[in-house]
């Protein structure tokens, strides 16, 4: 066998053999940010959170006027925002929900989420229990066409040109940001 072949070979033996062990390496280690697209589970304390959606809401369609039960109609200038998103919990205590959440644009404007009378919505500060989900198992918001529990905002129209937005879940080890796909 020609002396270059057999370097070649090598080479790619060597390369392949490196290529392999960088994927071992990378088998079992966990992303322990705290800034994550929207899609991406984020541990906070026991908790996991994946926010599994967002999107304005229109209270004249039949899907999202469910989300929207008991509140008035946004004012001019401005839309419904549901963030709809699933938590576990793994562990074996039950766990606390974050009691407020806020989104923040480009411009570094901040919005807080409003209390929702939606049988959809996230029950701020409520728990988990032990090995379970929020939604529930069985429950409307797990049952319905997202199958996540909604987080809803009253923005302004102009928030949809400051992109991206973000989402801020506080925690026990300091806040998650989730950037949210418009």
């Amino acid at each position: 066998m020609p002396r270059h072949r057999r370097i070649a070979l090598s080479l790619i033996a060597a390369l392949a053999l490196a290529a392999t062990a960088l994927a071992l390496s990378a088998c079992g280690s966990s992303n322990e940010s705290k800034e994550v697209v929207e899609g991406e589970p984020v541990e906070l304390g026991e908790l996991q959170y994946n926010v599994v959606f967002s999107r304005f809401l229109n209270p004249h369609d039949n899907e999202d006027s469910a989300y929207l039960v008991g509140q008035r109609e946004a004012p001019p200038g401005s839309a419904y925002f549901g963030v709809f998103l699933e938590v576990q919990n793994e562990s074996e205590e039950p766990q606390t929900l974050a009691d407020s959440f806020t989104i923040t644009d480009a411009d570094h404007q901040t919005y807080d989420a409003i209390d929702s009378e939606s049988l959809y919505a996230l029950p701020f500060g409520g728990e988990v229990e032990s090995q379970e989900q929020i939604p529930v198992l069985d429950s409307t918001p797990q049952q319905g066409p997202i199958e996540g529990s909604l987080i809803l905002f009253k923005l302004p129209d102009s928030a949809s040109e400051n992109r991206p937005l973000t989402l801020s879940i506080p925690g026990p080890d300091g806040p998650a940001t989730v950037t949210l796909d418009l």
